[in-house]
């Protein structure tokens, strides 16, 4: 049955057939791909702003790396542990002054002086027994202090770095003194000055990746705008005014580009013109040798000049349609299901039984009477060969997929590519007698990679030739 999935209805007069091709239907069974290698070349950026940013900001990064790391086991740990063996040597002073002195007036006059000059907040309280607990949570400060406090104390003592906000607790059992109890603000056991250097590298590379990431998007920018350049034109479109910039090496690529632009314009206009003037030129004796045929008796030896006529004028229009390519044509925004249902309506007033499969979006920009002409070659080439053809049509992620099966010999593997080639008939899996010039698939695939897209020729599933057009969204 010649069908539509979105309501491209049976012509009147035809008889509904089975479809050659089922319609999609998902998979019941989940296919595993195979599993590539891991390769560490799918960590590098893709793009060139990504791999210039990564060659600039990536040595930046394992330079702050290694500055951080020698500044604080070298710099920070020295002065904390410096700053840790002074106020442990002050609280063993003050220790002393109390194990030596019974006079309260002494341990007063020593706890005023702690506290005035040394910044230490002394006191002393009923004698309790403290054992040096390890910190919940690793602390530096804890560690350093604690290895101080045990070089200059010969008692047992505590540390708590948690109760007291802004300030460190130390006791210490003095035996039948008391417990020495002290605090010690936080600024004397640490220095700020790690945190003034890591926020002034840290906000400096920042401010440095920031103008390399401008720097070099003004420096990919001219090569982006050159590679869509050469894509538009490759795929017939309109470049405009290009003009080439950047770099000294973009501009010369910019300026080699606009050249080869130029070459490609003169060939083809030469080309086509010549070729146009000689299908001028010979159209002038075929078209006497007609008339001095239409007026000669009919006999066999004047339909078989006739039929030679007539091939020499298919051959003509061949090379000519061959030699003009795609021509002038602009690129605009197209229905590729619209085209499809076109062509596949004139196949079928051919008398072709043709079935049809598409999805809804299908937009594009192309050249659509190329790709008409590119598809209604396929289109022919499988309806004379095959006696049912099917036409699916689908969305990919990156393109448009159109599949045209059908039923007849097909092509040997080893020789679907050489049937591209120009003026080229497989007299094995085609019927000579066609009356074909071998310029069929050549100019279709000459007219869809003009566009950007790509023809390959595969087995059908139900046996015969598939043609696989990709077409870019």
């Amino acid at each position: 049955m010649a069908y539509d999935q979105v309501n491209d209805r049976q012509p009147a007069g035809q008889q509904e057939e089975p479809s050659l091709r089922r319609p999609y239907a998902p998979s019941t069974g989940a296919r595993r791909r195979p599993r590539r290698p891991w390769r560490f070349k799918r960590l590098i950026p893709q793009s060139l702003l990504g791999r210039s940013l990564l060659i600039i900001i990536l040595p930046l990064v394992i330079l702050q790396v290694i500055s951080t790391w020698a500044f604080y086991d070298r710099h920070y740990e020295n002065i904390t542990r410096r700053l840790s063996q002074a106020v442990a040597g002050e609280i063993a002073a003050v220790a002393d002054i109390l194990l030596h002195h019974d006079d309260p007036l002494e341990a007063a006059e020593a706890f005023a002086m702690a506290n005035e000059h040394l910044n230490l907040t002394m006191d002393l309280r009923e004698p309790q027994r403290v054992e040096y607990e390890p910190p919940f949570w690793p602390s530096l400060i804890h560690d350093r202090l604690g290895r101080a406090l045990e070089e200059q104390l010969n008692f047992d003592f505590a540390i708590d770095t948690v109760s007291y906000e802004g300030h460190v607790e130390v006791r210490a059992d003095l035996g039948a003194k008391g417990l020495l109890h002290v605090l010690v603000p936080r600024s004397r056991l640490f220095s700020s000055t790690i945190y003034i250097f890591l926020w002034w590298m840290f906000s400096s590379s920042v401010v440095l990746s920031i103008i390399a990431t401008i720097f070099m998007r003004n420096q990919v920018r001219p090569i982006r705008r050159l590679a869509k350049a050469a894509d538009a034109f490759g795929r017939g479109q309109d470049v405009g005014e290009f003009r080439p910039e950047g770099a000294a090496e973009v501009r010369r690529a910019g300026r080699a580009f606009l050249v080869m632009r130029d070459r490609l314009r003169r060939q083809v206009q030469q080309r086509t013109e010549m070729l146009a003037g000689v299908s001028h030129d010979l159209r002038t004796p075929l078209t006497r040798m007609k008339l001095e045929l239409a007026m000669l008796p009919p006999s066999p030896e004047i339909d078989s000049l006739k039929s030679d006529l007539a091939q020499m004028e298919r051959l003509m229009e061949g090379y000519l349609a061959f030699a003009r390519g795609e021509g002038r044509e602009v690129a605009q925004e197209v229905d590729v299901a619209q085209l499809l249902r076109a062509c596949v309506g004139d196949a079928r007033r051919s008398g072709n039984r043709v079935d049809l499969h598409l999805d809804s979006d299908l937009i594009s920009v192309l050249r659509p009477q190329a790709l008409h002409r590119a598809l209604a070659n396929l289109l022919a080439n499988a309806g004379r060969f095959g006696e049912h053809v099917a036409v699916t049509a689908h969305r990919r992620s990156k393109g448009i997929e159109i599949l045209i099966d059908d039923d007849g010999p097909g092509i040997p593997a080893d020789q679907r590519e050489e049937v591209f080639r120009p003026f080229l008939r497989l007299e094995r899996s085609r019927n000579p007698d066609t009356g074909g010039t071998g310029l069929g698939l050549t100019v279709a695939r000459d007219m869809i990679r003009g566009q950007g897209g790509k023809l390959t020729l595969h087995d059908a599933p139900g046996g015969g030739l598939r043609a696989r057009i990709w077409l870019p969204a």
